[in-house]
């Protein structure tokens, strides 16, 4: 039995299990996250408005010449059991201007504590990182793995300096105390896709999966969860005066879950935004690159997510990625994860746009 038939079967089994009032309570429910999906999930970013500075990005390359042809991707994010949607994805094409090729923005954002600091680095994170690519001294500087990871470590930087000097708040969706504003925090996933090449950035517990091609192919994680039990984050945060206590699970002085993420003023030093970089060059047998929250990752392995991919894939679907990200999320939801679930998928096949 494949894993997709695996993720239906098991949400048919789990609402035909409910009747009478809960059933309808459920309904209503599964109604509302529906409604939340629909605002924050997207299956493909939208048209760049006139004016922006999308748009303006968008023009200079056409006027240089270069041919802007969409890469495949999908993405879907759920409130899942949570009361409050604090992921953000962002999808951002041909998002930096100059350089060699094409250049494709991708990231997640997990928030706790509240949602207004997840959606500011949806909203800057690759504005601030296009600015730092065009700062350095050419387009072939900015390919250099040190150059990445230079420009990446500048762009987590001035995003967590960004979060801290507004106190985060997004106005009319900040649902939070002004005065509990440097309680909230945000993992960051980041992956910028050029023709041949994948560059991941990630603090925090947010995950970049590369899904290899072939029968038995071991999927790659291009990121390594900031938990606070890993043996050099916790050296790090014992270094700077901190200590990792169980309270519920591993935390940073018994209060957050990861050690590493954008925002959570108060808990600094020990939690840093300092993010680790990855650059990888693509074989011509990957197939794609999967981005997601925790609330995927909780209860569904690197295997298990690139396997659903692949079935996606093999269906020869236009919108496979679509219905990948979908499925993956739904299997999260049966296997009754207990966060927000973003997932983004990235079609990397040479012939894919």
């Amino acid at each position: 039995m494949s894993m997709a038939q695996v993720c239906c079967d098991s949400a048919a089994v789990a609402a035909a299990a409910v009747v009478g009032p809960e059933a309808e309570a459920r309904a209503r429910a599964r109604a509302e996250r529906r409604r939340r999906a629909g605002e924050a999930g997207r299956w493909k970013h939208a048209p760049a408005a006139a004016g922006t500075a999308e748009a303006a990005t968008r023009k200079r390359r056409v006027e240089a010449g270069e041919l802007l042809v969409a890469r495949k991707h999908g993405a879907a994010s759920v409130a899942g059991l949570r009361r409050e949607m604090e992921d953000a994805v962002s999808v951002r094409e041909a998002f930096a201007a100059g350089g060699a090729g094409r250049c494709d923005f991708y990231g997640v954002f997990d928030g706790h504590g509240c949602s207004h600091v997840a959606e500011a680095c949806r909203d800057r994170m690759h504005e601030l990182l296009a600015e730092e690519l065009a700062d350095e001294d050419g387009p072939a500087a900015r390919r250099e793995p040190a150059a990445w990871t230079a420009a990446m470590e500048r762009c987590f930087a001035r995003m967590d300096a960004e979060v801290a000097s507004a106190g985060g708040r997004a106005a009319a969706s900040c649902r939070c105390d002004a005065h509990k504003c440097d309680h909230v925090g945000s993992t960051a996933v980041v992956a910028v896709v050029e023709e041949r090449r994948v560059v991941v950035a990630h603090c925090g517990d947010s995950r970049a999966v590369l899904c290899r091609g072939g029968d038995g192919a071991a999927p790659v994680a291009l990121s390594s969860d900031h938990k606070p039990d890993r043996p050099d984050e916790q050296e790090r945060i014992e270094a700077a005066g901190g200590r990792v206590i169980f309270w519920e699970g591993v935390r940073v002085l018994g209060v957050l879950a990861m050690s590493r993420a954008i925002g959570d003023g108060y808990l600094k030093p020990y939690v840093c935004s300092v993010p680790e970089v990855t650059v990888a060059d693509l074989a011509d047998g990957d197939e794609c690159l999967i981005l997601a929250s925790d609330g995927l990752w909780d209860v569904v392995s690197n295997e298990a997510a690139c396997e659903v991919a692949r079935a996606c894939l093999r269906r020869g679907r236009e919108k496979w990625c679509a219905e990948a990200a979908a499925l993956l999320t739904k299997l999260a939801l049966a296997r009754r994860s207990a966060d927000n679930v973003s997932v983004v998928v990235v079609d990397l096949r040479r012939k894919n746009h």
